[in-house]
C-alpha cells in the first residue's frame, strides 16, 4: 500500500478523495452501502439558516454525459444538522466537511456563528446562491460581491473556512486570489455550470426557474482547466471537482494542482465508486513508485 495521506490546510485526510456535497446527503443512505470510513472526507449537504423545502416541479434532468439539477438547497438547517447529524459524522472517522450556503449575508453570519465550537475540519462557504435581497444574482459571479460575503463571514467563523466556487463567476482566477487575501484556508471548485433544457412538446423550459446547474463527466475538461488556472494562482491549497468519475480523472487533477478531490454525479451511477477511485491511485502511486500521492500534485 502507498502513502494517500494528504494535508489540506492543516488538516490530515487519509486520501485526497471527498463525496461532493449535494450528492451524499450527510453520509448515511451511503454508510449502507459501504464503509464511509474509508473514504478521506466528506462535505455535507448545502446547510443553511433556516429548514429550506428547495425547489418545486422537476429537479432532475439527464443530458449526454451530465445530470442538470435544481433542487433548490433542500435542506433542515443549520440547527436540525447540529442536533441530527454533526455527531454521528463525526464517529465515521473521516474529515468532516460542512458545506454553508445563504441567501443573504445575515443568512451566512448567523449560521457560520451557530457552527462556531462545534467539532468541524471545515466550513465549506458556498457563494454560489442567490442573493434574494438583490434581485436574485449570485454572491460568487462578482469578485467585489463575494468579497463581502468572504470577509464577513471570515471575521465571524472560528472555524477552517473553504471557499466552494462557481464557474460561472466573471474571473475565477481572480475570485480564488480574493478569498486567499481575505484568509479562506482553502478553496473548492467548480460548482455546476449554469445550463439549460427544453421540453420540446410543451414548449418551455423543463425547469421551473429556467435554468439549472449541470455536472458530470462532460463538464470535467474545462472544470480541470480551471482547477490548473486556481492553483497556479494562489498559495492556498484547492479541492478540485467537476465530473470525476474515476480514478484516472482523480489524477488529472491532483496534477493540475488539487490537493484533494470531490466525487459527487458519478455516485449515483456507482454509490461506492469514491472506493473505485481510491484503490485506483493507491494502485498507480505502487505502480509509479511514489512514496505518497501528493508527489504528483501540481506537477502539470
Amino acid at each position: 500500500m502507498s502513502d494517500l495521506h494528504v494535508n489540506f490546510a492543516g488538516v490530515e485526510m487519509k486520501n485526497p478523495v471527498v463525496l461532493a456535497s449535494g450528492t451524499c446527503g450527510f453520509g448515511r443512505e451511503f454508510a449502507e452501502q459501504f464503509d464511509i470510513g474509508r473514504l478521506g472526507g466528506i462535505s455535507s449537504k448545502g446547510l443553511t439558516l433556516h429548514p429550506c423545502p428547495g425547489n418545486t416541479g422537476i429537479r432532475i434532468w439527464e443530458t449526454p454525459s451530465g445530470v442538470m439539477n435544481s433542487v433548490g438547497l433542500e435542506n433542515p438547517g443549520v440547527q436540525h444538522f447540529i442536533d441530527s447529524d454533526l455527531d454521528w459524522i463525526n464517529r465515521q472517522g473521516l474529515v468532516n466537511i460542512v458545506n454553508l450556503g445563504g441567501h443573504s449575508l445575515e443568512d451566512y453570519l448567523e449560521g457560520a456563528k451557530m457552527l462556531n465550537g462545534k467539532k468541524i475540519d471545515f466550513v465549506e462557504l458556498n457563494i454560489s446562491c442567490p442573493n434574494v435581497k438583490e434581485g436574485g444574482m449570485n454572491f460568487g459571479v462578482k469578485t467585489e460581491t463575494a468579497r463581502s460575503v468572504v470577509r464577513r463571514v471570515r471575521a465571524v467563523c472560528k472555524q477552517k473556512m473553504i471557499v466552494k466556487l462557481s464557474p460561472n463567476a466573471e474571473d475565477i482566477v481572480s475570485l480564488a486570489r480574493m478569498c486567499e487575501e481575505e484568509g479562506a484556508e482553502g478553496v473548492s471548485l467548480v460548482n455546476t455550470f449554469l445550463a439549460m433544457a427544453i421540453d420540446i412538446r410543451q414548449r418551455r423550459p423543463v425547469f421551473q426557474n429556467g435554468y439549472a446547474g449541470l455536472s458530470g463527466p462532460a463538464i470535467k475538461p474545462i472544470a480541470l482547466r480551471m482547477v490548473h488556472q486556481v492553483a497556479h494562482a494562489v498559495s492556498i491549497p484547492v479541492m478540485g471537482m467537476g465530473g470525476i468519475s474515476c480514478w484516472q480523472d482523480a489524477v488529472e487533477f491532483l496534477m493540475a494542482g488539487a490537493t484533494a478531490v470531490q466525487v459527487g454525479t458519478a455516485s449515483f451511477m456507482k454509490p461506492d465508486i469514491a472506493l473505485d477511485i481510491i484503490g485506483g491511485l493507491d494502485a498507480y502511486a505502487e505502480q509509479n513508485h511514489l512514496e505518497r500521492i501528493g508527489e504528483i500534485c501540481g506537477i502539470v
